[in-house]
This record gives C-alpha cells, structure tokens and sequence, in this order.
C-alpha cells in the first residue's frame, strides 16, 4: 500500500508520520482550528472538535437526557457512570453516521473538583473530593472511549484544566495553586482518567494559574508525562484570543497564539466556525519565528492522531463502531438506564419516618419544581419527560398539585398591561393579562403569561415580549428584579441592566439607565400562591415540596452563586406547609447545595432528566411498580454547609489554608461529604488492617463486616478514610481512600475488604513523600459518621532542605503573598501584597553557626528589604538582612562584608540574586523570609554552609 497512513496494519507512528509528510505548510495549519477543512487532493474528510456531551448529546436535537454530571457524582458508583458514557458516545456514533459533520471528539467530562458549592458550574462537576471525582471522571471518560484495543467510540476530553472553579471574571482571575494543592488536590483528578487511557484530550481552562495564563502554562506538559506525547489539547472558546486580549500578556495575536502552541494547545477553539482569523496568526507566526516547522509537525500530529485511533483512514468494516446508527438515539435500553441513574443519583437526607409512603396513602405536590423537568446549557432537547407529578399520579392515581406562585396583574395609570402575541403593551381598555411570578433566588424572577405558558423577556432591542418557552439562551433575557417604591414596583432586566418604562405607543421596554425613569406598577395579587398552596395540601396523607433552582438563572456558566440559601419565596412556601401538615417531604433538585431548614423527610436530586418522575415515585414509594424494593441510595459528592459565612472567599483557591472542603472543614455542616440515608439500616463491626504496619512502597487490606439489621433489602456504601495524626505540615483532618457497596437481604451479612496503599498516603514536598506517621483508619457512612476505627503505622521517610535550594512557592506557610509566574513561559513565584508578607519554611537544619543565603527577587519600584527571622516572622532573631535594590546593573560592585546583588542580563522581569551572610546559633528551626515592601517578588531561597 502506497499510502502507509491508510494502512491499519501499520503501526501509528509510521500512519502518521507518512500523512504528516504529505501535507503542505497551509494543510498543516488549517488542522490547528475546531473546524478543520477536507484535504480533496487525500480523501481526507472534514472534522470537527468539540461534541457537547456532559450528561446526553447537547445541542443536536433530541437525544437522552440523563441526570446532570453532579447526579451522576451523587451515584458513587463507576460502573452506572461508565455506561451512562457509552450510552452516550453510542449516539454521539450514530448521530454522526448521519451526519459526518458532528464530530467524535466531545467535550467531557468535567473532572473539576467541587471546591466550592457557589460555583456557578458546579453541576458540570462530580465531587469535591478529587479521587473519586477521578474515579467517576475515568468511568464516563471509559464509556466514552469504549472497549476496543485499537479503536475510539469517541475521544473524551476533560475540562478544564487547571483550578477553575469561579465565574466571576473567570478570564482575568488567577487561581494561586501552592503546590500541595497543585499536587494533591488539582491535578489528581486529570490523572485518573489520564493515566487510564479513558481520556484522549485536555481543554484548557479560561483563567489563569499562578499568574500565568492556563493557555500557555507549562503544566499542560505535566498532562503529556501520564500517558506520552499523544494528548490532544484544545483551546476553551476565544480563550487564545484573550492572551494579547484582556489578559494583556502578550503584544498581539500572533505572539499569543504561538506561546498558546509552544506551551502545548493543538487545537483552537476561535470565532466559531471561521478558521481564517486562526490560520492567518499562526501563519505569521511561522514566518516571524516564533513557531518552528517542528512545532507546527507536533501539533499536527496530535491532532491526526486522535482522528486515525477514531477510525477515519480505516475501512469502515474494521471499526465496530462505525456501524452504530441513530436507532440507539433514545432507544429504550436507553430509557431504562436513564431512569435508572435518575433513581440512584437521589440522595435520602433526613427521614423521620415519612418515608416510603405507604399504599393508600394520599400526596399533594406543591413547589415550582413538581410539574417540570428543566434543562441546563449542556442538556439535550428531551425526548419526553416525567414529572414528579407525573410520576407520582403514574403510581398513584390523581395527585394533587399546586405550584405555589403568585397570580398578579400589572397596571399603571394609563391602564393594564396586555399580551397579544406581539410586544407586552398598556392598554386602557380591556382586562389586564395575567402572570404567574416565579422567584429563582438571587433577586431574579421570571414572569409567565397566564394565557399562553410563555414567559416574557426583553429582547435583543429591550422590547417585552411572552414568547419563550422557558430562560433557556446564552444570555438569560426572561430574568427580571422587582423592586418596590413608594410609587409602586419597578422591574429591572437582568440581561439588559435597564428599567422597564412605558413609551408614548404604551409598549414595555427595558430601555432606563436609572431607576428615576422607571415606569411604576401596580401589582394587583389575583392568587396568592403561598394560600392556594396551603388550602391544597389540607386532607391529604404526606406532601413533597418540590424547591430548587433553575439550571439557566442564578447559578450556570458566567455567573456564581452570591450564597446558598433558597429563594425567599420559596423558603416561605416550605415554612408555610410545614406550618400546617406535619408529614412534609422536602424535595430539592438543583445543581448545587444548599443550606436549608430541616423538614420531616429531606431529600435532594440534581435535576433528572427526562425519567426524573418515574425514578422519583420509585424511590417515594420505595418499590417499583412491579413490586421490587427500592432504596435512596445516593451519597453527597459534596459537604451542605449550614450557611455560606462558612466559606472561603470564592476565589481563594488554596484549600489547605482556607480549611476548605470537607477535608479541612473544621465546623460542623448541614450535612457531610458522603451522607446519605436509605429506609433500612446497616451495622458496621470487626474493622482490621492486613497488618500494623506498612512501608512506604506497600499496600495493606483493610476489611469490615457489614450487617443489614433492618426489615428491607438494602444497599449500603461503605466509605474508608484516614487521618495522618502527626506530620511537618498541615493534614487533612479526614480523607476518602475507598469506597464498596454492598447490597444486602434483611439479616444478612458481609465481608467488605478494601486495599490502601501507602504511596497514596504521601503529602508533597518537593516531590511526593510518605512520612513516617501512624494513621487513624476508619469506615463510615460518611466522613463524620465514623463506626469502626482502627490505627496503621506507616514506615516512611523525612526531608532535609539544608542544603537544597528552595523554590519560594514551595513554602510551608506564608501571610501577605500571592502565586505569580517567574518568566511567561517558566517558573512560578511568590509576590507581597503588602508590607511585612512573609514566607515560612519549617524544620530546617541549620548545619553550622555561620553561612550563605542566596535569594532570587525582584523588587518593586521603591526597593525591598529580605529579613531572614528564625522561629517567628515577626519577633524571631535576625539571621540575614539584605537590601533589594529597585534597580540592578550588570556592574554593581560587590561590597565588602555585605550583600552581593548579581543581575540576570537575561531576564527581562527584574530578577537578581541577592545573596548575604547567615548568622545563626545552629541546629533546626523555622526559617521565615520577610519582604519588606509590598511589589517584592521571590522565586527561590538557597542555603549554603561553610565546612
């Protein structure tokens, strides 16, 4: 065979060098855009990169619809999820059969950890804890990817690298990422999947990371030493653009995009389907130099190479998935597993005793979310959906229901507002229309037209009109603030940030800059939704209030979460009932957690998808409708704090030192990482360890016995932890090692065994370390629900930094700092935010009385000072005092006696070696760097002793 890159018994490496020869300059580069052009001249077919495909198809018609990533996390159990991802990458194969144009490389999942529950992404995510969000991200990646030993279903790819996990100005925010957090709590997640081969592609992520860019950061590298040089790493949409755009980080486009790919991004993502704009930068920046034939041939090669192990140059009948058709589209396998993963992504929170509701028993259902299944902005369009009304009356029979929203009508002085199918307009004549006013929290409400089910929003040019099914668009337009007056309500549109007002044609429009020129309402309350609520739930045997958010309003991609509680109004319909009916059912679906009142029986669900209803009646009823048992046996991927002044700020990134997570959370919560209730219950007993003790390179059993002691067949997860009880740093006070489910008759009993392995007990240093510490090891329901304890001692190591250079980002403590980068392309660094920060590296052993120290630094406009104190920043004594000049010169003069300033011709950023003598009374201490003015930068700290 002339053509070596179409023959499928050659090896890869020759495929591809042989197709990568045969390209022109131009084909290269045109490979390097999300929508890449056919090559006629090869029979090479168009392809595209990015596939939304984070719980079910997105955005190309109808297809399953499966609970949201953070319900999936919900489910701790890998294998549902890796065949959720097959069912999937399924019809993503035959979608694409049908039309070539919808590419095999998706865009999922997302293994970002759940640092934060504000995060206005955070239901794209699977858990807080990054182990098992790399466990569950490696399951759906592996559906995705499919089985075959040569190849692909699709080519998952993981979003977003790195520490991303705010929305707020998400691409001028930099995410400081020490490195024991960069070690042990980011990256863990993207190994996972990486390193098993379930992923073959990176997004990178919009911020930045310790200063630098996540488009040019050298970390991408660390990516391709888990697996080898064949990742594909796609840009995030327009994100390369801002490098020389609002990042100001590089002079102009072409300088952007060619750090972008020197960095190591071979696909970008840039204005849509336009590849021009891309081509004609990366193709000046071949000519100007700054991107080498080499670097262009290593790009290309990564791109192609996902493209060969799809399939495209083989003959169609070696590749089984080429076969797949659209008949899998919403098949009814489909169906099954969709109801299925809706039903064990429920998570039982509270239960006294309302639970399972019994036969005969009577419900109502009130809440805006009873009667509707929403939709986020990487869902599919649903094939069908049931309700939790729906699914309940399936069962049941007729069920009352009451939405709990105000029915209003809007008047001013020249008359009621109208709807007619056009623009919303006052009218003097004729009855006011009417809306139904749903509060989504966050002071955004929605308006609903009584008439139609439309909702209203102000278009593109302000103008109100009912013509929306539902806030479901990029920019939300149907979200509005009501805000009352002495001279009636105003209402503002969230998208536009403009005031309603009436014009002379008496036609709404969001068009006032000030609320001065606002149009006053009169809100006349035809129902009051709380009271009609209340009258229905009267009679009836167990009420579910179903509250929660709006997956498109108050917390979705561009905009955070402010705190956690419920919608106002909601929280007064749930007081309300409560008030009186005392067999209340809570029923929370979002996205998120949030912090809530008790009720008699909580339970939360991310929103569902299309069988949300049926798997909801199954686990009410605690049965299916032919009779088999069935348990809540979803588990929080994340910690429900009691009230968001528990949180960090948003963007302190840094877990270890903000107590964040349930790993460093020193309160007490709403409810814990890993909580979650079923209707029977389980005894936990006998918990040992293979042995006492274990070397760092070891592994050790750690087995529990597991009895069901209630009157139902139940499922139970058994969670291991452990806590390091003595070390040099800051541990976490509790940590996720593994977890089993067991199912069990009533009565029965079993042995659940699960393996630790010391490397995974290592804290990093410089590298990655196990101590030499003993271990509480414990089983639990949760992390706080402790039932059998035990103790494991670990045979480990120490460290010595005495005569090691270190690295200023590597320190154990700092006060006043923030992460910055050395140089564009290399290094991190420390910088002061104020006067006095200082950094601390402790235990260190000072080898005799007398020394060097050398600082590489940077000083502000105003010059520095570096005091070097021993035990204490602030009162400790002076080992080392030296001035940092704000200005170096190559041929400064080394003073007698003193500080020695050396400059480094070489870097454009102001970096010297400033070094001096170290005077100190021996032996071991904490060592403190102090920056004496805010602006000093410090890259490294090295210690040197006389013999």
């Amino acid at each position: 065979m002339d053509d070596i890159f179409r023959d499928p018994d050659a090896s890869a490496a020759a495929r591809l060098a042989d197709l990568v020869g045969r390209l022109t300059t131009a084909e290269k580069v045109a490979l390097l855009h999300q929508h890449q052009a056919a090559i006629p001249r090869l029979d090479i077919a168009a392809f595209r990169t990015g596939t939304e495909a984070l719980h079910g198809v997105a955005w190309l018609g109808t297809a399953t619809v499966f609970p949201q990533a953070v319900g999936l996390g919900a489910t701790w159990d890998p294998d549902l999820v890796r065949r959720v991802g097959a069912a999937v990458g399924d019809e993503v194969r035959g979608m694409h059969r049908k039309d070539p144009g919808i590419g095999l490389n998706v865009w999922a999942p997302v293994v970002n950890p759940l640092r934060d529950p504000r995060w206005g992404r955070n239901e794209e995510g699977y858990s807080e804890d990054s182990w098992l969000t790399g466990v569950l991200g490696t399951a759906y990646a592996a559906g995705l990817r499919g089985d075959h030993p040569t190849y692909l279903r699709t080519v998952a790819t993981l979003k977003h690298f790195l520490g991303y996990n705010n929305e707020t100005d998400r691409h001028l925010t930099s995410s400081d990422l020490p490195p024991r957090v960069l070690h042990e709590y980011e990256l863990p997640a993207f190994r996972a999947p990486i390193e098993a081969g379930a992923a073959g592609a990176v997004m990178a992520s919009y911020n930045l990371v310790n200063g630098r860019p996540a488009h040019v950061s050298p970390l991408l590298g660390t990516l391709r030493s888990w697996t080898g040089d064949d990742l594909l790493v796609v840009g995030d949409a327009g994100a390369a653009s801002n490098l020389a755009g609002e990042q100001g980080t590089h002079p102009d486009h072409v300088a952007g995009f060619a750090a972008a790919l020197r960095a190591g991004v071979d696909c970008f993502t840039e204005d849509g389907a336009d590849p021009v704009p891309t081509i004609r930068r990366l193709t000046e920046a071949l000519e100007r130099g700054l991107l080498s034939p080499a670097d262009l041939d290593l790009a290309v090669t990564r791109v192609l190479g996902v493209r060969l192990r799809l399939g495209e140059f083989d003959p169609p009948e070696r590749n089984p998935y080429a076969a797949v058709t659209t008949d899998v589209v919403n098949c009814p396998e489909h169906q099954r597993l969709a109801r299925e993963a809706a039903r064990r992504a429920i998570v039982l929170l509270r239960n006294d005793g309302v639970l399972p509701i019994r036969a005969g028993q009577s419900v109502a259902v009130v809440g805006p979310l009873g009667d509707t299944v929403l939709l986020d902005w990487y869902s599919g369009s649903l094939p069908y959906a049931v309700t939790a009304v729906a699914g309940l009356a399936d069962r049941l029979g007729p069920v009352v229901y009451a939405e709990g929203a105000d029915r209003v009508a809007l008047v001013t002085a020249h008359g009621g507002v109208r709807t007619d199918g056009g623009p919303l307009r006052v009218a003097a004549e004729g009855k006011p229309a009417l809306f139904d006013v749903l509060d989504w929290g966050s002071d955004a409400i929605t308006l609903r037209a009584v008439s139609d089910g439309r909702y209203v929003r102000a278009d593109e040019h302000g103008v109100l009109v009912n013509d929306r099914p539902g806030p479901g668009e990029w920019v939300v337009r149907e979200t509005f603030e009501a805000s009352s007056r002495p001279e009636g309500t105003l209402l503002r549109s969230l998208a536009a940030d403009r005031w309603v007002t009436v014009g002379a044609d008496g036609v709404l429009r969001a068009d006032a800059a000030t609320p001065d020129l606002a149009t006053p309402f009169q809100v006349d309350l035809i129902s009051d939704g709380i009271e009609a609520a209340v009258a229905a739930v009267r009679g009836v045997d167990v009420v579910v209030v179903a509250l929660g958010s709006h997956p498109m309003v108050g917390g979705r991609e561009t905009q955070d979460r402010a705190d956690l509680a419920l919608p106002p109004a909601q929280a007064a319909l749930l007081r309300a009932v409560q008030a009186v009916h005392p067999r209340t059912v809570l029923l929370l679906v979002s996205g998120y957690p949030y912090a809530t009142d008790p009720a008699p029986a909580v339970l939360w669900s991310a929103h569902g998808g299309q069988e949300f209803g049926a798997a909801l009646a199954d686990v009410l009823l605690g049965a299916t409708a032919d009779g088999s048992p069935v348990e809540p046996v979803g588990r929080l991927p994340q910690t429900w704090y009691t009230d968001a002044s528990e949180l960090p700020d948003l963007l302190d990134y840094d877990i270890v030192s903000a107590d964040a997570t349930y790993q460093y959370f020193r309160g007490v919560p709403r409810y814990p990482f890993g909580h979650g209730l079923g209707y029977t219950r389980f005894v936990h007993s006998g918990l040992r360890c293979g042995s006492d003790t274990v070397d760092a390179d070891g592994q050790v059993s750690v087995s529990v016995d597991v009895r069901n002691v209630g009157d139902r067949p139940g499922e139970e997860v058994v969670q291991l932890y452990t806590q390091q009880r003595t070390s040099r740093v800051k541990q976490p006070l509790r940590r996720l090692r593994g977890f089993r489910r067991v199912r069990l008759a009533p009565g029965a009993s079993e042995t659940v065994t699960l393996t630790l392995r010391a490397a995974d007990l290592a804290i990093w240093d410089t590298g990655p370390v196990v101590e030499d510490a003993e271990h509480t090891v414990w089983v639990g329901r949760s992390c706080l629900d402790v039932t059998a304890v035990t103790t494991l001692r670990v045979r480990g190591e120490g460290r010595d930094r005495s005569r090691t250079p270190s690295r200023a980002v590597d320190r154990d403590a700092e006060s006043g700092t923030v992460l910055t980068a050395e140089t564009p392309e290399r290094g991190d660094a420390v910088l002061a935010v104020r006067d006095g920060a200082w950094l601390a590296f402790h235990d260190v052993d000072l080898a005799s009385p007398a020394g060097l120290v050398v600082v590489r630094a940077a000083a502000p406009p105003g010059g520095s000072r570096l005091t070097i104190r021993l035990d204490d920043p602030i009162s400790g004594p002076v080992a080392a005092d030296l001035g940092l000049p704000a200005c170096v010169s190559a041929d400064l003069d080394v003073p007698s006696g003193g500080t020695h300033v050396g400059a480094d011709l070489d870097s454009p950023s102001g970096w010297a070696d400033v070094t001096g003598e170290l005077d100190h009374p021996g032996g071991v201490h904490d060592l403190y760097l102090v920056l004496g003015a805010a602006g000093t930068r410090v890259a490294e700290l090295g210690l040197g002793f006389r013999g």
